[in-house]
């Protein structure tokens, strides 16, 4: 048996609530991610949220073993240093597992460059993170072999949609704009934040269905758990210097939503 805070390994977590240590086998049905900085995240109740929504969706893993696992991963959390673990139900044979993988975080970027792939929408269940895993990590090579950044996510009949591992949101003058919810889009954690924050502040928030032409002369952002808020510089909307640092100022806000890992989780109760 092992911790689950050895740097950069996969842990299986087990119902009597231990860990042992992991490969990468299996099939990965579903994942959720989300950033630790200095032991604290923010939104990390919604990322639990979601991914036993997706498990119960998946699996017969039941919640009340989903939610011992979810706070199981927060209370062994590193404290220092930045973070960004993904937790995971994997398909060993004819069963699942739930499995940790504590993975340093990236640096983040502050804008980023969109690379529109062609062709329809392939995902076969968008709306639960991870099923789609090897297919968007192809678009997001393909887009880095492009020279960009992020693979953009265009609907059948010519919406924009979203990102590979990304939201896509855009302003009206002072409005919050979105693609509206459904089936064919993530829940995105971050862009529901954002939202609020915006809300708050007195501002507008609506969903749209638009095109890339629609979105010429907008500023565009992607938001996600990793990078936060970043500015889209090419491949979609108009960039100035000033939505940088309009940017910047909705992502310290962000950042300020951040608490302690083992805190933002309601204790376990069985349903």
């Amino acid at each position: 048996m092992s911790t689950a805070t050895d740097q950069g390994v996969r842990r299986w977590w087990d119902a009597d609530g231990g860990w042992s240590t992991a490969d990468a086998a299996g099939t990965v049905l579903v994942i959720d991610s989300w950033l630790v900085d200095e032991g604290r995240v923010r939104g990390l109740d919604r990322h639990a949220g979601r991914f036993r929504s997706a498990c119960d969706r998946c699996s017969e893993t039941g919640a009340a073993q989903t939610n011992r696992f979810l706070r199981a991963v927060a209370e062994s959390l590193p404290a220092r240093g930045r973070w960004f673990p993904r937790v995971e139900l994997v398909q060993i044979g004819s069963r699942t597992r739930l499995r940790m993988w504590l993975r340093p975080a990236p640096p983040r970027t502050a804008t980023v460059r969109l690379w529109t792939a062609t062709g329809p929408d392939r995902r076969r269940l968008p709306a639960v993170k991870g099923a789609d895993l090897d297919h968007l990590a192809s678009l997001r090579a393909a887009a880095a072999t492009a020279g960009a950044d992020e693979a953009l996510l265009i609907s059948a009949e010519g919406h924009v949609v979203e990102g590979a591992s990304t939201s896509i949101v855009w302003w009206r003058g002072d409005t919050l704009c979105g693609p509206p919810p459904g089936p064919g889009l993530l829940p995105g954690i971050t862009r529901a934040l954002l939202g609020e924050l915006a809300g708050t502040a007195g501002h507008q928030v609506v969903t749209e269905r638009a095109t890339a032409p629609d979105l010429a002369d907008v500023p565009v952002w992607t938001l996600n758990a990793l990078h936060g808020i970043r500015p889209v510089t090419e491949g979609l909307g108009r960039f100035q210097d000033t939505d940088a640092a309009a940017a910047e100022r909705w992502q310290s806000r962000l950042a300020a939503l951040a608490v302690p890992a083992g805190a933002s989780l309601i204790p376990v109760v069985n349903p």
